[in-house]
């Protein structure tokens, strides 16, 4: 009576851990570009939503008095995150703009994006928003 082998050689063991090597070489870099892209993700949604209460503050108090860290539509606006450290306002006198800065949290975050910072400034004069920011050009938020 002859006995059947039952199993996989070495050479068959060897591939497969080659394989899923190889894919984990693609795989851990497109991740890491994909939770960096969430975590900056989260500066641009707390920004949009200071949007509309900044523009209804500068129309009935001005854009100077609406864009300060003591205006009451900031005071009782979401100013932080899990990923996002602080956002304030900065009134440009000159420019007639108020900036709305989210800064990244220095630790904690990827490191494409620990301590960068995104910001959303308001032109009153035209009434539009322009938004740029210091994170990689892979990992920025499309609305910037």
């Amino acid at each position: 009576m002859k006995k059947i082998q039952q199993g996989f050689t070495l050479i068959e063991l060897m591939i497969v851990v080659a394989i899923i090597g190889i894919l984990a070489a693609i795989a851990i870099p497109a991740y890491q570009d994909y939770t960096a892209r969430a975590q900056a993700s989260e500066g641009m949604t707390l920004l949009a939503g200071m949007k509309t209460p900044l523009v209804e503050a500068a129309s009935t108090q001005g854009l100077e008095a609406a864009c300060n860290n003591n205006a009451a539509w900031f005071q009782a606006a979401v100013t932080k995150g899990k990923y996002v450290a602080s956002i304030s306002p900065k009134y440009d006198e000159n420019n007639k703009t108020c900036a709305l800065e989210a800064t990244f949290e220095s630790s904690g975050v990827n490191d494409s994006v620990a301590g960068k910072k995104i910001t959303l400034t308001y032109n009153s004069g035209n009434k539009s928003w322009t938004c740029t920011t210091d994170l990689p050009d892979n990992i920025k938020p499309a609305g910037c």
